[in-house]
C-alpha cells in the first residue's frame, strides 16, 4: 500500500495493530477522521489517553473501574456471597445485559492455555481461592467459555477449592460447546445463568 503522506502511513500502521482491523479498514478510518472537524479527533485522542492512564481494576473482582471498587461490587443490593467466575470484562458485560444475575463477579483475566503459554499463575486465581477460604462465598458459578481451555480452567479452580464448604455450579449448556460467552445471545445466556447446574455433574461429560 503506497502512501502520499508519512503521517497518514504512521497513523494507519498504528490503527491496523488493533484486533480485527486490517490496513484497508485502518485507512478508511483515518480518511474519515480527516474529513471531520479537528475537535472530534481531539476528543478521541483525549478519551484514549484518559482510558489508558486513569482506568483501574476493581480491588474486589478485577473488573475495569473508575474507582477502587467497581459499580457492581459497590452496589449494596448485589448478592456478594454469590460469585460468577468469568474470563474477562466482555463476559461481565454480556451477563449484565441479560438482567438475570444479581451476584458479584471474579474476572480471571484469561483462561489456562498451555499452547499460548498461559498457566494458572498468569491468572487471577489465587485471589479467588483466598475469597473462598474467607468463608464469605456460598456459591461459585463457573461461566467460562465452553472450550477445552475454559473447561480446563474450571476444573483447575474446582480442585483448588473442593475441600471448602461451598456450592460450585456451572452455566447450563444452552451455550454450545466451543462458543465464546460474549457472542451468546442475551436470552440464551440469561437462561444458562438461571438454570445453572452443579459443577460436579458437568465433570461426567468431560
Amino acid at each position: 500500500m503506497e502512501f502520499s503522506s508519512k503521517l497518514l502511513e504512521n497513523a494507519v500502521n498504528e490503527m491496523s495493530q488493533l484486533p480485527g482491523i486490517g490496513k484497508r479498514t485502518a485507512l478508511r478510518l483515518m480518511l474519515h477522521l480527516l474529513k471531520q472537524p479537528k475537535e472530534q479527533s481531539q476528543k478521541l485522542s483525549t478519551s484514549l489517553l484518559k482510558l489508558r492512564e486513569d482506568i483501574i481494576f476493581c480491588a474486589n473482582c478485577n473488573n475495569v473501574s473508575d474507582s477502587p471498587l467497581c459499580e457492581i461490587c459497590a452496589n449494596p443490593n448485589r448478592e456478594e456471597q454469590i460469585v460468577c467466575v468469568v474470563e474477562d470484562i466482555r463476559d461481565v458485560m454480556a451477563i449484565e445485559n441479560t438482567s438475570q444475575y444479581r451476584g458479584h463477579y471474579h474476572v480471571l483475566g484469561g483462561k489456562i492455555s498451555p499452547m499460548e503459554g498461559i498457566g494458572p499463575g498468569d491468572l487471577n486465581i489465587l485471589s479467588l481461592v483466598e475469597k473462598v477460604k474467607s468463608g464469605k462465598i456460598s456459591e461459585l458459578i463457573f461461566a467460562l467459555s465452553s472450550t477445552m481451555e475454559g473447561d480446563t480452567t474450571n476444573f483447575y479452580i474446582y480442585r483448588q477449592i473442593e475441600q471448602y464448604n461451598i456450592i460450585t455450579t456451572t452455566i447450563a449448556r444452552g451455550i454450545s460447546v466451543g462458543d465464546e460467552l460474549e457472542y451468546a445471545d442475551e436470552v440464551t445466556l440469561g437462561r444458562s445463568i438461571l438454570h445453572r447446574i452443579p459443577f460436579e455433574s458437568s465433570l461426567k461429560s468431560l
